[in-house]
């Protein structure tokens, strides 16, 4: 009776790490596809992006002189937010996403 209660628990426990293991692969996924996404703006005029994802929701000159153009949104009750860094010349040099997938 030990052994089958010992078994079953390490099942339950396998198949547990087996499922998180399938989720972490798959929120990988989605975030490089977010990545690979809203790395196309690199590069482009800041219009390109406004034009796009639409007028952000704030922006602001950062420590470096540079503006950054925040957009926030809501997926499954999970806040999502994607930061876009604009060079004086209008010109998208980074970005950072977070919670988004």
């Amino acid at each position: 009776m030990k052994k089958l209660k010992i078994s079953i628990i390490s099942l339950i426990f396998f198949t547990m790490i087996a499922g998180c293991q399938t989720v972490k692969d798959k929120t990988d996924k989605i975030v490089e596809k977010e990545n690979e996404q809203l790395s196309k703006f690199l590069g482009k005029p800041s219009s390109e992006l406004q034009m796009e994802l639409g007028k952000p929701d704030e922006d602001f000159k950062n420590a470096k002189g540079n503006f950054e153009l925040v957009y926030n949104s809501k997926k499954y009750l999970v806040p999502c937010e994607r930061r876009f860094e604009v060079n004086s010349e209008n010109i998208v040099i980074g970005f950072v996403s977070n919670g988004c997938f």
